[in-house]
């Protein structure tokens, strides 16, 4: 079979979501207006409330949301075959993500940019609340601590991508001062900004980079997570429009260009799916494709981290609410191609169905690996680059939005510790919110040795934490919308399917804990599990309730629902 045909078909259908089904959303769902003046304008502080263009907003949220997961995942879970893969993200994509991650950036910014766990207070009670909390901080711990182990393995198996790395940070900071104090054209510094990073791959392949194998008793993987903790400590503290959105926006783009050149080969190679359509004889070890493929495939058809990330960062950017469509859905739209990509490449990247099988021997023998060997192979045959040249533009691709998302995970940890204290009744600075965040990340990182091993200890329940979390987000907006009288369909369904999906995932990894003798992962998996289960609880209780009280209309002229107040202009 040609892969062309699930490129064009998967195609056709994210694009066929964004133009029809989004609207649906924005006009019926979500009613968005562009009479309502948004949190960036009547919250303006220059640090987190900053109005901003939607290109370059569309920019951080993506890549802040992207990281490595919509290439991990996918590449993992071929190892089903290709077709449960192929479906989940594209039927994911058009109906799971892009209603989700639009629907947790409206209700934010129509809450003054409030997190969706502050939220979860107001619609669900203060117990909800707490446990919806203990959730998010224990996913943003889990993502900033792995993250930091992916990359650095990254940076020393492909030390070409070093140089572009590390490069990409200087002309993030060039780009902002671009556009917000020289007041360039975008357009053109877009073009200059993406030369430049294409620029600094080429010379990262000719000028490799590594550490030494040791410094100091710390090995070179010790150091990268050093360097990057580092990084994620000053950024997370600098302005939003100095870093983290021209970081993002460049980032979003050059993925772009990075897609066209990948999905440019398979149109040029044409490749044969090599993958069976579904693999009747997986390896031993491979747990059963129910429910696991929903979990395994987060990003790129729905993963609860968006919804911290449209909630915690991206709605306070936002300069109109219609913005909102192309921010959020069109924002998992792009990470769904990046997935569909990621599965073209991991099934048709290869000859034939024995070199497949050699790749995928094992559960979890996939993965960015196999992303950049089989893609790296389709950009050299299709479009003549060369091998190192390939690997190095996939590996760099999978450093920067695993390194983005890292940079907004980090600043939302400090917003949420700041959460937290706020509920024990003291206020906690952002220096001492972010001390508490990346001391946290480093602590587990290393607590098993100084190759920063640690950072995966608490990985294995990402995918149901993450889903969870998905469930989570979506029965706060499930209650928002019944309290309005607006259609609920769109958002109980896959509410329902989600949560029983991860709920069954992470019951199973109980099991599997306590078979293995793990107790700490054990003792975590039950606690979120019973957070989780107590919150849908409560959350379907306010449903219930809200349909018994009358409609409750929202004004454009409010600050946040039911409060009218001052309106600062920008």
């Amino acid at each position: 079979m040609s892969s062309l045909l699930l490129v064009f078909v998967g195609l056709a259908m994210m694009a066929a979501g964004y133009l029809l089904y989004s609207k649906f959303l924005g006009r019926k769902v979500y009613q968005l207006s562009d009479a309502y003046k948004t949190p960036a304008h009547t919250m303006e502080d220059g640090v987190d409330f900053v109005p901003t263009n939607k290109y370059v907003l569309w920019g951080h949220h993506f890549t802040s949301v992207a990281g490595a997961a919509p290439i991990i995942g996918p590449a993992v879970a071929v190892i089903w075959g290709w077709v449960p893969a192929f479906l989940w993200v594209t039927l994911g994509t058009v109906f799971f993500a892009g209603m989700h991650d639009l629907g947790a950036l409206w209700a934010s910014q129509r809450h003054r940019g409030q997190s969706i766990g502050t939220l979860s207070g107001r619609y669900i009670g203060a117990r909800g609340r707490n446990l919806f909390l203990v959730v998010i901080f224990l996913l943003l711990l889990m993502v900033n601590t792995a993250f930091a182990v992916v990359i650095s393995n990254l940076l020393i198996s492909t030390p070409s991508a070093v140089i572009p790395t590390w490069g990409a940070i200087l002309v993030a900071l060039l780009i902002g001062q671009a556009i917000y104090r020289l007041n360039w054209n975008l357009p053109l510094v877009s073009i200059v900004g993406v030369a430049a990073l294409y620029g600094l791959m080429i010379l990262g392949d000719r000028v490799p980079l590594a550490l030494p194998e040791e410094m100091l008793g710390i090995p070179a993987r010790g150091w990268w997570i050093i360097f990057l903790f580092t990084y994620a400590f000053v950024a997370s503290l600098l302005p939003v429009w100095v870093l983290l959105q021209p970081r993002d926006y460049i980032n979003g783009l050059q993925l772009f260009v990075g897609l066209i050149i990948l999905y440019g080969s398979f149109l040029v190679v044409r490749p044969e799916v090599a993958a069976p359509a579904l693999r009747e004889t997986v390896p031993d070890g491979t747990p059963g494709i129910f429910p696991l493929l929903f979990v395994t495939i987060a990003c790129g058809a729905i993963s609860g981290f968006h919804g911290v990330v449209a909630s915690g960062t991206s709605s306070k950017q936002l300069d109109k609410e219609t913005d909102a469509r192309f921010v959020g859905y069109f924002g998992a739209v792009g990470e769904g191609l990046l997935a569909l990509g990621t599965i073209v490449a991991t099934t048709s990247g290869f000859k034939t169905l024995a070199d497949w099988e050699n790749i995928y021997n094992e559960w979890n023998a996939g993965g960015v690996n196999a992303f950049i060997q089989g893609g790296g192979a389709l950009m050299n045959e299709g479009l003549g680059i060369p091998a190192s040249l390939s690997a190095t533009i996939l590996a760099t691709m999978a450093v920067l939005f695993a390194a983005t998302t890292m940079d907004s995970g980090v600043r939302l940890q400090r917003l949420v510790v700041g959460e937290i204290g706020e509920l024990m009744g003291f206020k906690v600075s952002g220096l001492v919110a972010t001390i508490i965040a990346v001391g946290c990340a480093m602590g587990l990182t290393f607590s098993m040795g100084t190759d920063g091993s640690g950072g995966m200890l608490i990985w294995p329940l990402f995918g149901t934490t993450n889903q969870l979390m998905a469930g989570l987000t979506l029965s706060i907006v499930a209650v928002i919308l019944t309290q309005l009288r607006r259609p609920t369909l769109p958002i109980l369904l896959p509410l329902i399917f989600v949560t029983a999906m991860s709920l069954w995932a992470a019951i199973l990894q109980v099991r599997t804990f306590y078979n293995s003798g793990n107790w700490l992962l054990l003792v975590l998996d039950v606690i979120i599990i019973c957070c989780a289960i107590w919150v849908i609880v409560e959350a379907f209780t306010a449903v219930s309730k809200a349909r018994r009280e009358p409609a409750v209309v929202w004004r454009d002229d409010e600050t946040m629902p039911g409060e009218l107040a001052d309106v600062r202009t920008s």
